[in-house]
């Protein structure tokens, strides 16, 4: 009898334990390295990265390094360790999407979103059915606020691609940055819908639709969403969740965010300004009356 309980305790809780298990794949050194479309790091000098938080079911990886083609991979049910061979190539258009992108991502100030921006369009000019070169180039073109480029670049991107959850979710955050709180919620949902509701970049945007309107209990679920999804691998959520439960006047639930926070990016750019705050808001939630 009771070995019959243990193995039916070992069939009940070992799903629950396989459920987020790590995964440790191995390719180029500095790879970026996306499961699910959902980008989860970047591997180191040799080549290695381990995604802490994977479910047990089937996923696709996707891999990109500077100077190779990117390969899209898939990752059986079971499998916690992965190599992918990425090939040299010398298709222009591909080497200047990945110049745009990593120029994008270092961009600090108008003249270097600008030169991602040219380069985006370098290599739209010699593919132009390159989807994710157009996406890339909105979001730059939103960070310049040129709206109706953006809008433009979306458009391009569903030509090619109609169904682009990445490119809703986009286009969702440049309507929000016109003001157009309607049309970005039916583009945060459309996203949603594309992605089988896995779209934490959506969340996200949801989430501030919610405070714009002072909706911060809404604003939350999505935060929480979005981190969920995420498994912690964008601390910054954390700082918008702490920022939501100060407005709701939850400092104690405020404080729990910001530690996590501070706890995976201890020396992130909002790092100083959430110390000083801290330990006034740990009174807070200790009830001690706080004297201006």
């Amino acid at each position: 009898m009771k070995v019959v309980v243990l193995v039916l305790l070992l069939l009940v809780v070992a799903p629950a334990i396989y459920a987020q298990a790590p995964l440790t794949i191995t390719t180029e050194p500095n790879a970026i390295v996306w499961i699910d479309e959902l980008r989860r790091g970047t591997t180191d000098a040799s080549g290695k990265l381990t995604v802490n938080k994977v479910s047990a079911g089937r996923h696709v990886v996707r891999v990109r390094a500077k100077g190779f083609k990117e390969t899209t991979t898939p990752l059986l049910p079971g499998r916690r360790a992965l190599a992918v061979k990425l090939l040299p190539t010398t298709d222009q258009a591909e080497l200047l999407f990945q110049d745009a992108e990593i120029a994008r991502e270092k961009a600090r100030g108008e003249e270097a979103l600008k030169k991602a921006a040219d380069l985006y369009r370098e290599a739209i000019k010699l593919r132009p059915a390159f989807p994710a070169a157009h996406v890339g180039l909105a979001r730059v073109l939103m960070d310049l606020n040129e709206f109706k480029e953006a809008h433009a670049a979306i458009d391009a991107a569903r030509r090619t691609r109609p169904s682009y959850a990445e490119a809703s979710a986009v286009e969702g955050r440049i309507y929000r940055e016109e003001a157009f709180d309607n049309e970005a919620l039916s583009s945060f949902r459309r996203a949603l819908r594309e992605a089988g509701g896995f779209q934490p970049e959506a969340h996200v945007g949801l989430a501030k639709l919610h405070e714009d309107k002072g909706q911060f209990a809404q604003a939350v679920a999505e935060y929480r969403t979005a981190i969920a999804q995420l498994s912690d691998s964008e601390p910054v959520i954390y700082q918008m969740l702490g920022a939501a439960y100060e407005k709701m006047e939850k400092p104690k639930e405020a404080v729990t965010a910001y530690e996590k926070y501070l706890q995976l990016a201890p020396n992130g750019s909002y790092a100083a300004a959430i110390r000083s705050i801290l330990e006034q808001l740990k009174r807070e939630a200790d009830g001690e009356q706080i004297i201006p």
